[in-house]
């Protein structure tokens, strides 16, 4: 039976995806090729923001009708907000933000029995982690590893503690474990992913922190460098980035949720730190990790921002110096406190905003791009394509060099030049 598999937003839902692929294929599933007709359809949606419900049903409409008579199958956060929706949109299958392979088993029984099934739990009554198989499907160079789901922060714009539930961690033994499989099976960079993994072991006996884990997991794979998901700035003390540093094994890529540049807006969205505090979260990180990348987000026209707020965001992003962000305009998301809050932007300020903020961050990106010119970073070759190689420097820029046969390893790379989102070198033997 063949499958096709789409999935939206982050990171961990990317991850979830491979385990529910991993699942398929032990079940006799195989991926569709381009523009064939699949007998089963599954959409991992994504809810964080209005827009993203519009895409998850957007893709679900597509899907669904260049595939008549699939299995069509929706899980995700969409599907945990919105099961009725999935149901209207024509899902057999619908299960929520937990037990994929529950789903893939129900997948299966539909290709065979034509029984539907629909399962959606009340997330603040998940008490471990689901374990997923960890890796990559087709034998990639990167594997994920998620080691913590759930989050209890509620931003005021954010919906995901709603869909996610409290937190749950994988214990360091195990992730250590999961890492040592995948440091023999080749792997050569391991990504350390979940919702918010900066809460990392609240919720474990003896309550093992994120600096823990990370160093279990250096200890646990010697071959493989480790890369860091997305980090709430709080977690970034003295003690972790000087722990962190100590294993050799960190990327130097740290992606900050930052959201806003102005203190009365973070205020407003209830974020835990003002400007002054991640601004220091920054110089420790660069202070630790010379020649770091620092990445982010940020959320423009959010509900009450002001002309002068979007002027001390931008100011913000500069003093930070960013390699890169994700610039998005605020959108409305129903059931968050942020929906009702007084003054909300009109959509074409709300652009306005997020396209002024993407320029300057454009700026900063070509500026650091330029910067690593007569640098040697270590690159992870992932593809091969017309006499190049090319992978991810540890600042996660995209690297290229002449070559072939370097798929899967890690080389140093003198960077000579910069082409377009590319930094071009060659290899540095000395």
């Amino acid at each position: 039976m063949k499958y096709i598999i789409s999935t939206l937003g982050c990171k961990v839902n990317q991850y979830e995806t491979q385990a529910m692929e991993t699942f398929l294929a032990e079940r006799g599933f195989e991926r569709a090729a381009p523009g064939e007709i699949a007998d089963a359809v599954i959409v991992n949606t994504c809810a964080v923001t209005a827009e993203s419900g519009r895409k998850s049903r957007q893709t679900i409409r597509r899907l669904r009708d260049e595939n008549p008579g699939a299995v069509l199958a929706v899980c995700g956060c969409y599907s945990q907000l919105e099961p009725e929706a999935a149901q209207e949109l024509g899902a057999a299958v619908i299960f929520g933000a937990a037990d994929r392979e529950g789903l893939v088993r129900a997948v299966e029984k539909a290709c065979r029995e034509g029984e539907g099934q629909q399962e959606i739990d009340a997330p603040f009554q998940r008490r471990t982690l689901e374990r997923l198989p960890a890796g990559a499907v087709d034998h990639r160079t990167r594997a994920m590893l998620k080691i913590q789901d759930g989050c209890v922060n509620f931003c005021s714009y954010c919906i995901i503690p709603y869909t996610r539930g409290r937190l749950r961690s994988l214990p360091p033994e195990e992730a250590a474990a999961e890492a040592a499989r995948l440091d023999k099976e080749g792997y050569r960079e391991i990504v350390l992913t979940g919702i918010e993994v900066a809460s990392y072991g609240v919720d474990l006996p003896g309550k093992p922190t994120l600096a823990d884990v990370i160093e279990a997991v250096a200890n646990a794979a010697p071959h493989m460098r480790i890369r860091l998901g997305s980090l709430e700035p709080t977690v970034i003390t003295e003690e972790f980035c000087r722990r962190l540093a100590a294993t050799g094994k960190l990327c130097r890529h740290f992606h900050l949720s930052l959201q806003s540049g102005c203190d009365r807006t973070l205020k407003a969205m209830n974020r835990k730190y003002d400007c002054e505090t991640f601004y220091e979260k920054t110089a420790l990180l660069r202070q630790y990790f010379p020649g770091c990348a620092l990445t982010g987000d940020l959320i423009t026209g959010f509900p009450g921002e002001t002309d002068g707020d979007q002027a001390d965001t931008l100011a913000f992003l500069e003093k930070c110096r960013f390699a890169a962000m994700h610039v998005f305009p605020y959108s409305r998301r129903p059931g968050t406190p942020a929906d009702k809050m007084p003054d909300q932007c009109p959509k074409a300020l709300k652009e306005r905003r997020a396209h002024e903020a993407q320029r300057l961050c454009d700026a900063m990106h070509l500026d650091f791009l330029a910067a690593c010119a007569g640098q040697v970073l270590p690159v992870l070759f992932e593809s091969e394509e017309d006499g190049f190689c090319t992978g991810h420097s540890d600042t996660y820029m995209p690297v290229k060099v002449k070559g072939t046969g370097l798929r899967g390893e890690l080389h140093d790379v003198l960077i000579e030049a910069v082409e377009g989102e590319f930094l071009v070198g060659r290899m540095n033997h000395s």
